[in-house]
């Protein structure tokens, strides 16, 4: 494996790792006594401390090495979570962030973070508290003084380990030796780590693990070590890492635990047992037999060997690909309708089974829950929120809801901008929330969810709302529209005007809003993507922002049309029904045509006169008139065609760069006859 695959694969696991320490850690700040979320934290840490100085980024190694102090503090009941540790270890996750970025970029992770270091130190030593608990936390950072000298384990490692015995667990002593031509021998421990970590708890190291990591030891090490797994199959898997020469485990007693206690004499070889682990193991299993084999274990690595990580652009290749094999399919089909063989219309209906099959496994394996872009979200409301002196709930729903990956690496952003502007200019200060008989905790809603073809995102929050006269007055100041225009408007079309370009009611500008550069990218942005965005609001009772978004950028089911020569795909998703009138059933209402459909009477849109299609023209008399019923929201309008050709699967093709801006238009699709068909963006269609 190449350098850079073990870069590629640093860099995802790193992010998995941060994520994962960012949400533990918003989690603690509502548990703090919740000591399994400081272990969880703690892992994530510890591994990605490993994986940084196997990779060679001391500054990212040192930085988790000093956020370890902390937390193997805090699970160890020698330090009580407040706000300052917090804020440190949140500045500590920054850092980190900055500096994965970093070395993404191809840079080589380095920054200057003795200020957290500095904080992260004094939590340790207990200097921070200025007094009241510094002898406390004094005393704790420095708990292996209170062994004995020379003695192998202190008496807080001492104690967890007799617990364990009493307990009628496993503790044992593992030696591990790699071997003597062994080029990266912190890789391998970095291994042999991550797979006692799966199977139990280290207790000590020895040498400690940041030597280990540092390649700071011989040819040996020393772990002590708790797990309920079974002795033969722990050998067996640190055995299979490679280049290690030797591992021998001595499983221990209360007596061998207290030996452990005294000063060490000569010992020179540390991976040397203290008894024979052939008697050991068999005491083992008497007293644990019912429990050799951690079930939590063994599923976890069976599920990790499940999944594989994809580069985006293979996907992207291999969709490209079967764009083409799916316009080749169509050609088939229309050829072997005309040649009308049984043997190949046969083949080729069995080619067109099997290829929707594989058509539905590629569009899964592109598509990726929105939680990917969610989990960030509960970090940054929170510090905005603090940064505001103001206190917001996120709720969160329908996170599991899937899009296509393309879609969810665009939409982050946009997202990011709704809700700082929901914490900014919706929520309220804790005062006027009071005063205004609301409770003091305001709460932002942030839903995903599926309706057909689309992937709807809601951000809603019970803040003040649109003041629909601040935003007139701002429009008519700034220029985007008159007095007159303004007078004339809805206040569904006033909140509306909060999208154009360099608007902002903010009073005054700060870092998170005021400078006018918001809303109207972000609408640029979902357009960009094929979706829309649209915004309800109540003065005094808060706002909601929908984002409506495509599920796939790729392929998609559609009615294709005929409009004289020429032919046209609409996406199924907006179809309600297709019918047939006589024209004695049009209506003419103010000059508009209208026709009735289920009890009502909604616009016709003559499409062939809209598109200015050569040759269209008004159906004779008697004829019938077709028509396709469309839908936005609970908008209903009736497209007037020529011809219905059928349904079909047809790849999106954008029109490039030069035929943009169309009007109602989303781009076109290559058929089986080699014709391209427009597909037609019924939302623009409907007002």
């Amino acid at each position: 494996m190449e350098m850079n695959q073990y870069l590629s694969m640093f860099i995802d696991e790193s992010k998995d790792h941060l994520q994962a320490m960012n949400e533990h850690l918003l989690g603690l700040e509502n548990s703090p006594e919740d000591i399994a979320i400081v272990q969880n934290i703690f892992r994530s840490a510890h591994t990605l401390k490993g994986m940084s100085a196997t990779m060679g980024f001391e500054d990212l190694a040192s930085l988790t090495h000093e956020m370890e102090n902390v937390l193997d503090l805090v699970r160890n009941h020698k330090l009580a979570m407040d706000s300052f540790i917090f804020d440190c270890l949140f500045k500590s996750l920054d850092a980190l962030e900055s500096m994965v970025e970093d070395i993404i970029q191809g840079g080589t992770g380095q920054a200057d973070v003795s200020d957290i270091v500095t904080a992260l130190k004094s939590v340790v030593s207990g200097d921070y508290l200025k007094g009241g608990a510094a002898a406390a936390g004094g005393k704790a950072s420095g708990a292996g003084s209170t062994a004995s000298a020379g003695a192998e384990l202190d008496e807080f490692q001492y104690s967890i380990l007799k617990q364990t015995i009493e307990a009628g667990m496993m503790a044992m002593r593992i030696g591990v030796t790699v071997r003597e031509d062994c080029v990266l021998k912190a890789a391998r421990a970095y291994m042999v780590f991550n797979v006692l970590e799966q199977n139990g708890e280290v207790v000590k190291a020895n040498p400690p693990v940041e030597d280990i990591e540092q390649e700071k030891f011989d040819r040996s090490f020393v772990v002590y070590f708790v797990s309920q797994t079974d002795y033969n199959e722990l050998e067996k898997q640190l055995s299979s890492v490679s280049e290690i020469e030797r591992v021998e485990i001595a499983v221990l007693d209360e007596a061998k635990l207290d030996e452990l206690m005294k000063p060490a004499a000569a010992e020179t070889k540390p991976s040397a047992p203290s008894a024979s682990p052939a008697v050991q193991q068999g005491k083992a299993e008497t007293a644990k037999a019912p429990e050799a084999k951690k079930p939590a274990a063994s599923g976890g690595a069976a599920v990790s060997n499940r999944t594989i990580r994809v580069d985006i652009d293979r996907l992207d290749t291999l969709m490209n690909l079967f764009s083409e094999l799916l316009i080749d399919r169509v050609r088939l089909e229309q050829l072997a309708s005309e040649i009308r063989r049984n043997e190949l219309t046969e083949t080729v209906e069995h080619m067109a089974r099997v290829s929707s099959d594989l058509q539905n496994i590629v569009l899964k394996l592109r598509m990726v829950p929105v939680d990917t872009v969610f989990n960030r979200f509960p970090r940054m409301i929170r510090d905005v929120a603090k940064s505001l002196d103001k206190k917001v709930d996120l709720i969160i729903t329908g996170a599991e809801t899937e899009l296509d990956r393309t879609v969810v690496d665009e939409i982050g952003d946009p997202l990011v901008h709704l809700l700082r502007n929901a914490v900014d200019h919706g929520v309220e200060p804790t005062a006027e929330r009071i005063s205004a008989g609301k409770p003091e905790t305001g709460t932002i809603h942030l839903r995903a969810f599926h309706s057909g073809n689309h992937v709807f995102i809601e951000i809603e929050e019970d803040g003040r709302g649109v003041n629909h006269e601040k935003v007139l007055s701002k429009a008519i100041q700034n220029g985007v529209l008159t007095k007159e225009q303004a007078s004339r408007m809805t206040e569904a079309e006033i909140t509306q005007l909060i999208f154009a370009s360099g608007f902002s009611t903010a009073d005054k500008i700060s870092d998170i809003s005021g400078r006018g550069v918001g809303l109207d990218v972000v609408k640029t942005k979902i357009a960009s993507l094929g979706g829309h965005v649209e915004v309800t609001s109540k003065w005094g009772r808060g706002s909601k922002f929908s984002v409506q978004l495509p599920l796939t950028l790729s392929i998609i089911s559609a009615m294709l049309i005929r409009l004289a020569g020429e032919k046209y795909a609409i996406p199924l998703t907006s179809i309600v029904e297709t019918m047939a009138i006589k024209k004695e059933q049009l209506r003419t209402v103010h000059g508009s045509l209208m026709v009735e459909y289920r009890n009502s009477v909604v616009p016709l849109i003559p499409l062939a006169k809209l598109f200015e299609v050569p040759g269209g023209a008004d159906s004779a008399d008697g004829e019938d008139i077709q028509l396709v019923i469309i839908r936005k929201g609970d908008k209903i309008a009736a497209l007037k065609v020529d011809e219905f050709i059928g349904q079909q699967e047809i790849v999106l093709k954008s029109l490039g760069k030069y035929l943009t801006g169309l009007f109602a238009i989303s781009g076109g699709t290559i058929l089986g006859d080699g014709q391209v068909a427009l597909i037609i963006d019924t939302n623009a269609l409907i007002k």
